[in-house]
């Protein structure tokens, strides 16, 4: 049984890259790559994670974020590093 929402895991990400960073919903798909089509660059990419940490109450290590490439890889990462018992 997996206690995280993968749900509020998508909802929550883009939340914060639709108030954060200014990116339509219509924009947020889990292909959607950060750099190439959400034209996030690295300085984003950094905000993005000190967000999540923020937001989501996880750590993430730049190890963790550095073969993030699409948004999918974003609910990925999060979901693996939320706490079990969140």
């Amino acid at each position: 049984m997996q206690s995280v929402q993968p749900r509020e895991i998508v909802e929550k990400v883009n939340a914060l890259l639709q108030e954060g960073f200014e990116i339509t919903p219509d924009q947020l798909k889990p292909e959607a790559h950060l750099f190439q089509d959400l034209k996030l660059d690295s300085l984003d990419a950094v905000d993005l994670m000190v967000h999540l940490e923020d937001s989501l109450g996880i750590r993430v290590e730049g190890e963790a974020f550095k073969d993030v490439r699409t948004l999918g890889d974003v609910y990925a990462m999060v979901e693996k590093l939320r706490p079990s018992n969140a």
